[in-house]
């Protein structure tokens, strides 16, 4: 429920999976029950729904106006029903009652305890009961709420999830729109996307509206108009261009249709930077950006071409014979250059959209955080569920602040930013001295700490940082090595295949040792290895390759321990990985061993 009305927060949906609602007035109920206060009778509701606990009534005369929410009184209207059909409350009687509990107006209050306790004698009913249930409606009192209000609630949320059910790709391409003011809201639900298992793009001159739309593949775009600096009238006059006269088919012919005024030199850098021309696949970004020594970017030449085409078509319109002299203009020549590297990609569409989009810089990370990372950056929002774990974490640094207290003693706030997204860590005196050096933006970091009590004010909770050291580092310090281990039958492994190996091997060379393990069935480990004797440096391309052959691949750690990744551990569209779930632990009985019997 994800990104549907009212149901979408982590409580919600593990009470909904608990409720295994099935008829419209579950939603109905669990809208009004999942406040402060009726929230503690939210575990008795789904008991007494599964029949795992039995459904009472005070008074068999309740059954007609409780049944509904399994003996529970959850809504003002049963109130108000329940005091005419036990008391004889008039319906303007009963309004009164329930305005005097939504405002806990006690004095009206007190006076009508009377006159409820007789009704409920004249009726029959057991005088010590219907304290008791006045007593109950008292305390419901405090959170009482309107059932009309929470049913129209739970009609939106129903249909929201309708939707997102049956239209899944159009909806998030809405809810991304709706949430396109908020950043961390859109890196959210394109997550929420990309586990739906509907692919994301950036954005695409060919393929954008202004706003998130659904391309015919079914994928969802980023909309032009989410471009900072490319200008909404720029987007428009793109938009409107195409719509009449079909795709464009290369960037000049872009420049030639769109003209200088509206599309100026920043607006291109814009669309380049966010990839919006990587439908053009003769150039990369970094032309439109760079050129080699003496020469001018991609940008400007197509900014030329364009206006020296205007400039002639012009001329022949003005000249005493009109037509064009029947030569078709040259395209400048455009030298190749080196692209960006993914990191600089990754940071200039972070720049220009707000988000990674293509990928996330820490990709090339994957093994480290699947083998030693236990705890998310948003997770730190919740200290309480974190005392007594060992956190560890990755982050980029997005932004530092260095500030004095008012004693005039130093003290900077950082902040990272992971999968799940960012947190904010404050750090004073000499814990701030020692590693603000490591707080520099841009920087990747592997962060170790716990939570523990304040020294000082109230002693409330908080994360404390242990130990910082460079993500890039880890493996180095970190890991031992790599280990593989090679199941089943020889003809999924020949020698063919361990030449293949051990090629790869070569080229990943470092000091990290490597072990193969190889165990066919009813037979004692067989050592044939050429690789006995290699040494690795272990790395996200390293083991992408070691994947791909038929073995298990595993982190050997500081501590001598087999930590297998499972090839789950690869992110499905790019979204978030599970942290801590994706590996098994196996301590080596001899590291030494050449090969590892596994």
């Amino acid at each position: 429920t994800t990104g549907t009305f009212q149901f979408e927060s982590d409580g919600m949906q593990t009470y909904l999976k608990s409720l295994k609602p099935d008829k419209f007035e579950d939603l109905i109920a669990m809208n009004a029950l999942y406040r402060p206060g009726p929230m503690e009778y939210i575990p008795q509701f789904i008991a007494r729904k599964h029949g795992k606990e039995a459904i009472r009534y005070d008074l068999p005369a309740m059954e007609e106006y409780l049944k509904d929410t399994y003996g529970i009184c959850v809504y003002q209207e049963q109130v108000m029903l329940l005091s005419q059909k036990l008391a004889n409350f008039t319906k303007g009687e009963a309004d009164v009652l329930r305005k005097a509990m939504g405002k806990k107006q006690k004095e009206v209050l007190d006076k009508m305890k009377d006159k409820f306790i007789e009704g409920c004698r004249k009726n029959n009913h057991d005088e010590r009961i219907a304290e008791k249930i006045w007593k109950d409606w008292e305390a419901f009192a405090q959170y009482a709420f309107n059932k009309s209000h929470s049913t129209c609630y739970s009609l939106v949320a129903y249909h929201t999830a309708y939707l997102k059910a049956n239209y899944p790709a159009e909806y998030m391409a809405a809810v991304l729109t709706h949430s396109q003011n908020s950043l961390d809201s859109v890196t959210y639900f394109i997550d929420e996307a990309r586990k739906m298992g509907i692919a994301v793009l950036g954005p695409h001159v060919n393929e954008s509206g202004m706003y998130f739309e659904v391309n015919e593949k079914g994928e969802i775009r980023f909309g032009l108009g989410a471009i900072k600096g490319a200008g909404e009238a720029a987007v428009e006059d793109i938009i409107k261009e195409r719509d009449a006269h079909g795709h464009y088919k290369n960037i000049f012919e872009f420049a030639k249709r769109i003209g200088g005024k509206a599309v100026n030199k920043k607006t291109f850098e814009c669309l380049a930077l966010s990839g919006a021309f990587d439908c053009f696949t003769d150039f990369h970004r970094r032309q439109y950006m760079a050129a080699k020594e003496g020469d001018i970017p991609l940008t400007e030449k197509v900014i030329r071409y364009a206006a020296k085409l205007q400039q002639e078509q012009a001329s022949a319109q003005a000249s005493l014979f009109g037509g064009s002299t029947g030569t078709e203009m040259p395209l400048p020549r455009i030298d190749p250059i080196e692209p960006f590297s993914e990191i600089e990609k990754l940071q200039f569409e972070k720049e220009v959209v707000g988000v990674y989009i293509s990928g996330h810089p820490l990709d090339n990370y994957e093994f480290i955080i699947n083998t030693f990372v236990t705890t998310q950056m948003t997770e730190l929002n919740n200290v309480e569920a974190l005392q007594g774990k060992d956190c560890k974490l990755v982050g980029i640094v997005s932004s530092m602040e260095e500030r004095r207290t008012k004693n005039g003693n130093p003290f900077g706030r950082v902040t990272l930013e992971d999968y799940s997204g960012g947190f904010t860590f404050t750090m004073f005196g000499n814990d701030w001295i020692q590693r603000k050096n490591f707080c520099i933006p841009g920087l990747h970091l592997f962060i170790e700490g716990s939570v523990q009590k304040n020294t000082w004010g109230d002693q409330s909770l908080e994360f404390k940082i242990r130990n910082i050291t460079l993500l890039n580092e880890v493996a180095e310090k970190r890991v031992n090595g790599l280990a593989v281990r090679i199941n089943g039958h020889e003809d999924l492994f020949t020698v063919k295949e361990l030449d293949k190996l051990d090629k790869i091997l070569k080229k990943h060379s470092g000091k990290a040792f490597f072990k193969l393990g190889i165990n066919y069935p009813g037979e004692k480990p067989v050592d044939e290895s050429p690789t006995r004797n290699r040494t690795v440096k272990p790395s996200h391309a390293l083991i992408t390759e070691l994947k791909k052959f038929p073995a298990d691949v595993g982190i050997i750690t500081d501590k001598n321990e087999i930590r297998w990744l499972s090839d789950k551990s690869n992110k499905p569209g790019g979204s978030t990985p599970k942290v801590g779930t994706n590996s098994s632990t196996f301590v080596l009985e001899s590291i030494e061993q050449e090969t590892i019997n596994i």
